[in-house]
């Protein structure tokens, strides 16, 4: 059975510079397919102050969660996701799937962690 939406936004996105030394800044857009195809997952980052940057694509296997991390990702024209920067997240998948974003920020010790559901468009 598929549960999940097609199309899901997530308004706070921030990648971190600054570590501890031991655990590294970072954030995760984690998605859940229960569906019993390969989501083929696509997303583009919006910004208060420049165009949006397109293209950083992810699949999650059918019947799979996948934890896509942020800093390991680039888009397709070899572009990582800014750090520093404050942006927006649209998440496109060709299934539906579920979507939940988390941040670890590891700048001062004591690790600061959040995450949320991400708002599924009908």
């Amino acid at each position: 059975m598929e549960y999940g939406k097609k199309l899901w936004l997530l308004g706070d996105g921030y990648w971190d510079s600054h570590s501890n030394g031991i655990f590294v800044s970072h954030e995760s857009i984690c998605v859940l397919n229960t569906s019993d195809k390969d989501a083929k997952v696509n997303m583009t980052l919006y910004f208060e102050d420049q165009d949006p940057m397109y293209d950083f694509i992810a699949v999650c296997g059918a019947k799979r969660t996948h934890h896509i991390r942020m800093d390991k990702l680039k888009n397709a024209q070899g572009l990582p996701v800014p750090q520093d920067k404050p942006y927006a997240i649209m998440v496109e998948s060709n299934v539906p799937v579920i979507v939940q974003y988390s941040r670890l920020m590891s700048s001062q010790p004591e690790l600061g962690l959040m995450t949320t559901m991400g708002y599924p468009v009908e």
